[in-house]
């Protein structure tokens, strides 16, 4: 049976719309969709880093070729990923340029792919055509033809592939450079081919190349002597420490993608997983889960912090308090001193998809509403440092509650000054209530300070609160309704000897602390009680969501300044 590999697959995780959890999905994707092809590997043994340019802010590379027991779980995980038994053929199209007909793995590609494949970008405002092409391949979304995404004016990168057969290579390329209406050009020597809407076709060294003429001739300039990815010391030193076993990768540095801020899509993903810093995400794929290793450069090396992927043992700490029933739970170290970085690129999730449906309530307006009272807390501002982020430490979010009516759920900050955190109370609903959200008096035991606010986009009042929990440390409570900040404040009982927790550490290995719970069969289920699994911003994704079990992640240091996030995503197994 013929099945496409993953020249798709490292484009698949470099989408506009970057979100975590597609982000995630879309690298899960990647590794399986490059099992699928034949573990023929005669090819050249180039790693297309070696001629991507050293200042490539986002690079993805993938083993297309692989064999034996590595193609047998990517093939395994993918089928319990997608359901399907041919999951990825829609990903061919990554290679289908303006003009071509449909592709035929066996005919048009097979005959020349090498063993492996990247892609890059030059610039991480430019990906914008990315996540169409995403949505069409992944999710289905094939309401007509996906503009390829590399031109002039699109996304500047390109696809860089390796070879077994040069004039095969050769003739595909000259197929879909006819196809475009391509004409003949040149660069230093090497002779390739641009369309008059700037997407260029070229053989380099043996590798195939199909993108933005720009990044064509950057690698071109790197085959020619130019400084290498490959040979970049951030980018040399994560790979050195990256797992054995991983199938595909991906490499993003933020400092090199000409952007101030995280923003939305692309750089919004980057920032929220590296915070500033150099990072590495590794997928390695086994029959039942795909496991994540993202590594990146210690804050103290990089100048710069936050994000996601850290190993900072305040955050599992911060989940070990938690209540002991949650079936999500997040921990977060540092939150003071993270948090406006953060928030920055948490922005980028707000715009989730495209339509939110008729409805008032979305997944949109619910993470707008969410996102009101922690994007005051985390302003980048004298004043919200002085009031806020200087009293904050670590922190945790929850949800526990099989059902709607049993919901609940809350951000629990720890406190180094209960007076500042407590006077923090009136001080954010004031800022909220000039936003447009209306306040009313609340009174819940065990607080000393406390206010309920309604908010456009939520369906409950967001109780804000601050109290003492229960070993008497002061806690600064943001929660669904009462009984979230009660249970905050002193749950029954806590993650620290709870089953999910050992659950989670027993996945994770190697000693690896958790500080990240999801159990997906609940998630979907308070979902689907609200009809959000219908809202067109997600209902792509859900079909993946049904086939995860559950989430577990935590993060420990490797020396050397390399820190780890290890997530492990666990998947129903096929009948």
């Amino acid at each position: 049976m013929t099945r496409p590999p993953a020249p798709a697959s490292p484009r698949a995780s470099a989408h506009r719309r970057a979100r975590p959890l597609a982000c995630l999905t879309a690298i899960a994707c990647a590794s399986a969709l490059a099992a699928c092809g034949s573990s023929h590997s005669t090819g050249t043994e180039v790693d297309p880093a070696g001629v991507v340019p050293a200042s490539a802010p986002l690079y993805a590379g993938a083993t297309v070729r692989p064999a034996g027991a590595l193609k047998d779980d990517a093939l395994s995980a993918g089928h319990a990923l997608t359901g399907q038994a041919d999951p990825y053929l829609r990903l061919l199209a990554a290679l289908q340029t303006p003009g071509s007909p449909a592709l035929d793995f066996s005919r048009d590609v097979a005959p020349w792919l090498g063993p492996h494949a990247g892609v890059f970008l030059t610039s991480l405002h430019s990906a914008g055509g990315l996540g169409a092409l995403l949505e069409q391949g992944l999710l289905g979304r094939s309401g007509g033809s996906t503009a390829f995404p590399f031109s002039s004016s699109g996304a500047q990168g390109a696809l860089v592939l390796d070879t077994t057969d040069a004039t095969r290579a050769q003739k595909f390329l000259d197929g879909q450079a006819a196809h475009a209406g391509a004409h003949a050009a040149g660069y230093r020597g090497v002779a390739y081919r641009v369309s008059g809407s700037g997407v260029a076709f070229g053989l380099v060294d043996r590798l195939a190349v199909l993108g933005s003429e720009s990044a064509l001739r950057a690698v071109i300039d790197t085959s020619r002597g130019a400084p290498s990815l490959s040979h970049a010391p951030g980018y040399a030193k994560l790979l050195a420490d990256a797992p054995s076993g991983a199938l595909a990768h991906l490499y993003s540095s933020p400092a090199s993608g000409g952007s101030s801020s995280a923003g939305e899509g692309l750089s919004g993903m980057v920032g929220l997983l590296g915070g500033g810093r150099q990072a590495n995400v590794s997928l390695v794929p086994s029959a039942s889960t795909l496991t994540l290793d993202a590594d990146t450069l210690q804050a103290g090396a990089q100048g710069a912090g936050g994000g996601l992927l850290g190993s900072d043992p305040g955050a599992a700490e911060a989940f070990n308090t938690l209540p002991g029933d949650s079936w999500l739970a997040i921990g977060l170290g540092h939150v003071g001193r993270n948090l406006p970085s953060d928030l920055r690129a948490l922005r980028g999730l707000t715009s989730l998809g495209g339509s939110s449906g008729s409805g008032s309530l979305s997944v949109k307006s619910l993470l707008g509403g969410l996102l009101s009272p922690l994007e005051v807390l985390g302003a980048a501002t004298p004043a919200a440092a002085r009031d806020f982020t200087s009293w904050m430490g670590s922190a945790g979010i929850f949800a526990a509650g099989g059902s709607l009516l049993e919901l609940k759920a809350a951000v629990v900050i720890q406190s180094n000054d209960a007076a500042r955190s407590r006077a923090a109370v009136a001080k954010l609903a004031a800022q909220l209530r000039k936003s447009g959200a209306s306040l009313r008096p609340v009174s819940i035991p065990g607080t000393e300070a406390a206010v309920g606010v309604a908010i456009s986009g939520l369906p409950v009042v967001l109780d804000i609160a601050a109290g003492r929990g229960a070993d008497g440390h002061p806690l600064f409570v943001i929660g669904f309704a009462e009984a979230s900040v009660a249970t905050a404040l002193n749950p029954p009982s806590t993650l620290a000897a709870a089953a999910p927790r050992a659950a989670a550490a027993s996945t994770l290995g190697d000693g690896i602390q958790p500080s990240l719970i999801v159990d997906f069969p609940t998630l979907l289920s308070l979902l689907e009680g609200v009809s959000l699994t219908e809202d067109p911003s997600i209902s792509g994704f859900v079909p993946y969501l049904r086939a995860a079990t559950t989430l577990a992640g935590g993060g420990h240091s490797l020396g050397g300044g390399v820190e780890r996030l290890r997530v492990v995503l666990g998947l129903h197994q096929s009948g």
